[in-house]
């Protein structure tokens, strides 16, 4: 890839999906075969570097990425509050009911509507961590809709597999405090993510999470995700009748969503292909991007 290569596109625009407007951001030619590019929990659109989008335009697609409802600058949930951390973990380990803003399913239709927005039949979907969820959903509720599928550092929703340790958990949702501002702790989150094998520097870290904050804020909707992720039952299932051309990507070092989940993952999808790396973290490292590009390209290539 050239470096000095001016990128197409990458405005941020406008769309109605599911009654609500979302935020994305196109590069490449319309023409192009599409691949969607789904974020995690709370991400905004920016967590997909645009050197990687670049690498896959490069490889002949057009790149679409978006922000998720209830993050960036795409519709906020206001008004709807989501449910205490400790009922969400009596739902999931006693399986007592809980009513949650939204679910993962609604988040699927919602990439769905993005998809009829823009007018495109079909596309390569590609998403990670949470992102990675929503995909599997799209591409077991909607296979008319997807080329090829692939999930990157997600888990399959079994019990027990791809889930951090109680004290990973505990992390995420910190409160601030006088010592620790909403910053700070984005940060610290962050360093607990990272890749081992390929660390940033505190610098590089906080340049990025102040970057984030500054486009958009919104921490109650980093609780209604959680929710949604928390409550969304066993995809089993759902990835048996998943019929694309799926690639999992997983880190052997994800304390967040750790490799049992890609191995479960990649285990129940027919024909699905597990690329593991050591050393890798729940980060995307800038020294893997080619990779991850050549592999997502030959993964398309058997969905036509």
């Amino acid at each position: 890839m050239n470096p000095n290569k001016p990128i197409q596109g990458g405005n941020t625009q406008y769309l109605k999906s599911n009654g609500l407007r979302m935020a994305f951001e196109s590069f490449g030619d319309a023409d192009r075969p599409t691949i969607v590019l789904v974020a995690g929990l709370y991400n905004q659109l920016v967590r997909w570097p645009l050197p990687f989008c670049q690498l896959l335009v490069d490889r002949g697609f057009r790149v679409i990425r978006f922000d998720n409802r209830d993050v960036g600058f795409s519709d906020r949930m206001e008004g709807a509050k989501a449910p205490s951390f400790v009922r969400l973990l009596l739902k999931k380990w006693l399986s007592i009911p809980v009513a949650v803003p939204y679910s993962l399913d609604d988040m699927a239709a919602d990439t769905v509507g993005l998809l009829d927005a823009l007018d495109i039949s079909k596309a390569h979907l590609v998403g990670m961590s949470m992102g990675g969820m929503i995909s599997q959903i799209v591409a077991g509720r909607y296979p008319d809709r997807v080329l090829s599928l692939t999930s990157i550092m997600s888990t399959s929703g079994v019990r027990g597999k791809g889930e951090p340790s109680l004290k990973v958990r505990l992390k995420m949702i910190q409160p601030s405090s006088r010592d620790k501002t909403p910053l700070d702790i984005a940060v610290d989150i962050w360093k607990m993510l990272d890749s081992p094998a390929y660390p940033m520097t505190d610098e590089e870290i906080r340049t990025l999470v102040i970057a984030e904050h500054k486009r958009a804020n919104n921490p109650a909707g980093y609780m209604r995700q959680i929710a949604a992720i928390q409550t969304t039952p066993d995809r089993t299932a759902l990835l048996r009748s998943i019929a694309a051309p799926t690639l999992v990507i997983h880190g052997n070092q994800d304390v967040l969503v750790p490799v049992s989940g890609g191995i479960d993952t990649a285990r129940h999808i027919p024909g699905a292909e597990l690329v593991r790396f050591e050393g890798m973290g729940h980060t995307l490292p800038g020294a893997l991007l080619a990779q991850f590009a050549e592999l997502i390209e030959n993964n398309s290539a058997r969905g036509g």
